[in-house]
């Protein structure tokens, strides 16, 4: 009879032992982070500055995740994975935290909590400079502060088996995975401007090179195909996300309005001469982001 009952105890309680050593298993995955030096530049309180903040707000996507009034958006609707996505309220985060736990998060893929973050395109900012997110900073802690009710985030099993065995990476890797600037300011001013635009602007959904990227059931181009393009007719596509062809480009066509009608004259040339010069530049290969 005893051993009956240890059985039965033992089949009861493998699958709460099971569940219990997914969430350590990932929990420890999402700790193995690496993180920088604090961030310690002063935040910039002059208007200017503030209206640059702005600037990079628009054109690298806040408004878009977090809400056109920074509010936050719970994205239960667009996506399953993780279980519940929820992008939180900036303006408010933004008071909450000090500058090296912002900092952390947009640059580094790094929570408040000190886990890598699951919903944060932190690799797009991996490149920014210090100036810029101080300035991005300054903005955020400026915007009014609208509140709504949030619901809390949530990872969900799936998603945490998919950290145990390694099928999904957090932002923080991704992040490291971030290559470097290359184009030599001083020799190729106006281009390497422009590499810098794309790499904190472009790569959040081209692949973390440029050069394309097959992800989530989703395929994204090369950005050579820039090339195929006039000057007049890449500002058309990059602020409409409508293909010279006149066909409305997914993804793009609901991202650009939003972000990129904001790019001056000079950001659009520079991007477009960077770009137009990926053609004599050759495609790393094993990365993975384009398995």
């Amino acid at each position: 009879m005893r051993i009956l009952i240890l059985i039965a105890a033992m089949i009861v309680a493998a699958p709460v032992l099971g569940l219990g050593g997914v969430y350590l298993l990932s929990d420890a995955k999402l700790r193995d982070v690496t993180r920088d030096p604090p961030f310690d530049a002063p935040i910039p309180t002059d208007a200017a500055s503030i209206e640059h903040g702005r600037h990079i707000a628009r054109t690298r996507g806040c408004f878009g995740c977090h809400g056109q009034q920074l509010q936050g958006k719970n994205f239960d609707e667009q996506w399953d994975w993780p279980e519940r996505a929820v992008a939180p309220n900036l303006a408010l985060y933004a008071r909450e935290h000090d500058n090296a736990t912002l900092e952390a998060a947009i640059r580094q893929g790094i929570g408040a909590n000190g886990k890598g973050l699951v919903s944060m395109p932190s690799y797009n900012f991996t490149r920014m400079t210090d100036e810029d997110l101080a300035s991005l900073i300054a903005f955020l802690r400026s915007a009014p502060v609208v509140e709504i009710d949030l619901p809390k985030p949530k990872l969900g099993w799936i998603a945490r088996w998919s950290f145990v065995t390694g099928e999904e990476t957090h932002f923080a890797e991704w992040a490291d995975a971030a290559p470097p600037l290359r184009v030599d300011a001083e020799a190729e001013p106006q281009r390497a401007f422009g590499e810098y635009l794309a790499m904190t602007m472009c790569n959040e959904c081209h692949g973390l090179d440029l050069r394309g990227a097959t992800l989530w059931d989703a395929v994204t181009p090369d950005l050579i195909i820039v090339s195929a393009y006039s000057r007049e007719e890449f500002e058309k596509l990059i602020t409409t996300g409508v293909a010279m062809s006149g066909r409305e480009l997914g993804l793009m066509r609901l991202v650009a309005p939003d972000r990129f009608p904001e790019l001056s004259e000079q950001e659009i040339d520079a991007l477009y001469l960077y770009l137009t010069s990926l053609v004599d530049e050759p495609v790393p290969d094993g990365v993975f982001w384009r398995p």
